[in-house]
């Protein structure tokens, strides 16, 4: 006889409290056998999963959509289609692929943990998620969705469509992040011993297809007869969420600088920090001081002043960003003046196309063109 559902987890029963904590995966899996989504990493039923594909579409798809993910994906595989060749890429190659994807901290972890798969792994990503966890950009979530995609380990990953899953299944009434506890107690107890592989991914479809963030299909869900949420008519209050504070707003100036001969300076920014290792126009500190470099404020000593600044407004994850770019010209014979060392460069327009440009050095390029 199997023991109540609610007594093992001490969280208020559903209509059916008797039921097996499986019942959950066994619904869920059915469903994954009939809808399934098409995926390009994904291994098909008679396929074994390639653990590459595997990690490097999860690393793709932190906080990044699946229609997104899925072009940067086959460029990817098709220009390095394996751990070996992606270790002996160079970093900068690495960021002129991925420029557009966003959060270009996750390039730098992909180019490291390639590299230590390399070196000290044999060309052989780690099963295990203790281990997982200890290489770059890979945390609890991704390890566990790693190790149960690529591995069939049972382990429990823990993302946005699980957690409205389960929010919604059990009407979940703290908000997050306090909930997350008794989330992670709830997976642990549904997740399969065999297959698990199989449940993750059709947890991941299921959060995607139906139990959407808004509107959600429950009609069409395998689990609407055990979701509480959708028996008080209610499913788009779950998860409940503390109302966030406004994002600050930090203001810099970035200068479009041309030559003589055409050529724009640009600079390639730090390794370590935002928008490390990519390419932008030269701008002022990051820290809302508009102050300069030293190297900076001897080029711009030197600049004419050809365009009244234009505003752009780029958004990251914890601030928004409000730019104003100037349009500038340099005299041609001091152009040499850089010195071999310099992070700043001259690039004909030209040559754009092969620089690691992030989105907020395309919308100071768009927003030059509308003014030119």
């Amino acid at each position: 006889m199997s023991v109540p559902l609610h007594t093992l987890l001490s969280i208020p029963p559903l209509e059916d409290a008797s039921r097996d904590p499986l019942l959950v995966s066994s619904h869920v899996l059915e469903w994954y056998g009939i809808h399934r989504r098409i995926l390009p990493w994904r291994a098909s039923k008679a396929q074994i999963p390639n653990p590459y594909h595997v990690w490097l579409s999860e690393m793709m798809l932190q906080q990044t959509t699946v229609p997104t993910v899925i072009p940067y994906f086959h460029r990817f595989i098709d220009k390095w289609p394996s751990f070996e060749a992606l270790a002996t890429a160079s970093l900068d190659d690495i960021l002129h692929g991925w420029q557009g994807l966003g959060y270009y901290s996750r390039a730098k972890n992909l180019y490291k943990t390639a590299q230590l798969i390399h070196t000290q792994f044999n060309n052989h990503l780690p099963s295990d998620v203790t281990l997982l966890e200890t290489l770059p950009g890979i945390g609890p979530y991704t390890a566990g969705a790693i190790a149960a995609i690529a591995f069939n380990k049972s382990a429990v990953p823990i993302d946005g469509n699980i957690i409205r899953l389960l929010s919604r299944l059990y009407a979940v009434k703290d908000p997050l992040p306090s909930c997350l506890p008794l989330i992670k107690k709830l997976a642990t107890k549904h997740t399969p011993k065999n297959n698990c592989g199989d449940y993750v991914q059709g947890l991941m479809d299921l959060g995607s297809l139906i139990c959407r963030p808004r509107s959600p299909t429950c009609p069409l869900c395998p689990l609407k007869n055990l979701c509480i949420a959708y028996q008080e008519g209610n499913p788009d209050a779950y998860p409940k969420r503390l109302e966030k504070p406004p994002k600050p707003t930090r203001k810099l100036n970035a200068y479009w600088i041309e030559n003589g001969e055409g050529s724009i300076l640009l600079e390639k920014r730090p390794l370590k920090g935002l928008l490390g290792g990519m390419i932008l126009t030269p701008t002022s500190c990051w820290d809302n001081s508009n102050t300069h470099s030293p190297e900076l404020s001897c080029l711009l000593k030197a600049c004419t002043l050809t365009l009244q600044p234009r505003p752009v407004t780029h958004v990251f994850t914890h601030f928004t960003l409000v730019v104003d770019v100037y349009g500038s010209s340099y005299p041609l014979e001091s152009s040499n003046s850089i010195g071999p060392h310099s992070t700043y460069f001259w690039c004909p327009p030209s040559s754009f196309k092969h620089q690691a440009f992030p989105s907020l050095m395309k919308k100071i390029i768009s927003s030059l063109q509308k003014t030119i």
